[in-house]
């Protein structure tokens, strides 16, 4: 078999195709293999370019690949996919994962690193309590207005008036309310114990502390921004890293006629909503503020109104994130 320069692989669960060229583009491996035989079979070939999707388990494969001498790149998967030849099958998307990595305009992820996938874990266990906790408030909400009991739509009134309402009604309801506030209380405790856990990993992240020093970026955005993006030199600037969240409008332009539509959401849907949700602190704030920043949003609010002003301070945000941690810089307040 003549030498491999790159290689394409499909990821599944049990099964992996792999799809192989030489030097001149010519496929030279097309090969199907279990789970257990993978990292055998890359282990046997040259060093070459691997090219993978980036999904479950990727970055794992990655780490594995570039122990034995492979320089490895993953693409999100709707990039590889104008590359797919005939129907949609694993030797297809192999051959088209080998074609898509060369190509030198393609956008790669970085292979995240152990301990980049361990703090991302502390984070979206988290996000699964909150949006656990946010179910549970909303069926006590629920629960209690099919008994003529309507609450606020705040937490804070339901956590106090839910237990003082149920007192007044059946005992299977009574029970069942109570069972709910039981677990709302549970779930509370957990997600103030990884909220601890978090700020604590943030002291010791310098990268994450330089982070905070930027108005709406607290421990738990900064060390997901630390975690997710890793080397922030993959982007060229601030607008590429901001684009790359989905913090800038999508663009359905033809025929020489610019067209922006709503920010475009791509990336990391969870990134993307802690900038967002610290831009709302700092918008909330800008009012007790004096400096260049705050008088931008205020003379922005007007005009572009409340919605598109968060957008605007989140993607400020984010392009300062990138600028701290691309030029290893600490923030310079004006």
């Amino acid at each position: 078999m003549e030498k491999v320069t790159t290689v394409g692989i499909d990821l599944a669960k049990a099964v992996f195709s792999l799809h192989g060229v030489d030097g001149a583009g010519r496929a030279v491996l097309r090969r199907t293999v279990r789970r257990d035989q993978l990292v055998e079979v890359v282990a046997g070939l040259s060093p070459c370019l691997i090219g993978m999707e980036a999904c479950s388990g990727a970055h794992d494969w990655g780490r594995r690949f570039q122990e034995h001498g492979h320089m490895v790149r993953l693409m999100a998967p709707k990039f590889v996919a104008p590359y797919r030849k005939g129907g949609k099958n694993d030797g297809n998307d192999a051959e088209a994962i080998c074609e898509a990595v060369t190509r030198p305009s393609m956008r790669f992820v970085p292979v995240k690193s152990l301990e980049q996938q361990a703090l991302l874990a502390l984070h979206r266990v988290r996000q699964g309590f909150v949006v656990e906790r946010t179910a549970t408030i909303n069926r006590l909400r629920g629960l209690l207005t099919e008994f003529g009991v309507v609450l606020a739509l705040r937490s804070v009134t339901v956590r106090r008036q839910a237990a003082l309402a149920a007192e007044a009604l059946p005992e299977l309801a009574k029970r069942a309310i109570g069972d709910l506030l039981e677990q709302l209380r549970g779930l509370d405790e957990r997600i103030n114990g990884y909220d601890r856990e978090i700020e604590a990993q943030a002291k010791l992240c310098e990268p994450a502390q330089r982070l905070m020093k930027i108005r709406g970026i607290g421990p738990t955005t900064a060390l997901a921004i630390v975690a997710t993006v890793g080397n922030a030199r993959e982007f060229k600037n601030g607008r590429q890293f901001a684009a790359w969240i989905g913090l800038v409008p999508g663009q359905y332009s033809t025929g020489g006629k610019v067209r922006l539509g709503h920010i475009s959401k791509r990336g990391d849907a969870y990134l993307r909503n802690l900038l967002v949700q610290g831009a709302r602190s700092v918008l909330n704030s800008a009012g007790m503020h004096q400096d260049r920043m705050s008088r931008w949003i205020l003379q922005l609010q007007p005009r572009r109104g409340y919605y598109r002003t968060l957008v605007a301070i989140a993607n400020k945000n984010a392009r300062t994130a990138w600028a701290l941690l691309a030029k290893n810089e600490t923030l310079r307040v004006a």
